[in-house]
């Protein structure tokens, strides 16, 4: 049995909520960030909501992760893997001057609270999925 189970189903569920819940929110007001750090508003919102979007369709499959946690090992590796790399793209922007010190509130809700628990969920899960994808007969 997966080491934690009842917490990473816990956690997933709620990341997967969290995720539907902010591309729901910025989907129907992409401007909110800049609003909220004074930047300057956006000729076209409609990429921030495209952006918004793509994140509430990860929470789909972070749901998918709690429903069934010994078979999501790879969801949830793609989804630590960009709130890696989100953060960084960020701190360019910042470090540049493009962006001011305010946005960083996007990368703490987004993805600086979810690196220990999916780093602990992909440390737990990985027998799982190492056993899967070494199986004979495993579909490459």
């Amino acid at each position: 049995m997966l080491p934690r189970r009842r917490l990473h189903r816990l956690v997933f569920l709620a990341a997967g909520l969290y995720n539907i819940g902010w591309g729901i929110f910025s989907a129907l007001d992409p401007q909110w960030l800049f609003r909220w750090s004074g930047m300057p508003r956006l000729n076209h919102p409609s990429i921030f909501a495209c952006l918004a979007m793509v994140i509430g369709l990860y929470g789909i499959l972070y749901l998918e992760v709690a429903r069934v946690p010994e078979r999501g090992w790879l969801l949830a590796a793609v989804g630590l893997v960009g709130k890696i790399l989100g953060p960084l793209g960020v701190a360019v922007l910042i470090w540049r001057g493009e962006w001011p010190l305010a946005s960083i509130v996007l990368c703490v809700t987004n993805d600086f609270i979810w690196w220990l628990p999916f780093g602990l969920y992909l440390w737990d899960a990985w027998p799982f999925f190492r056993r899967d994808f070494l199986a004979p007969g495993a579909p490459l």
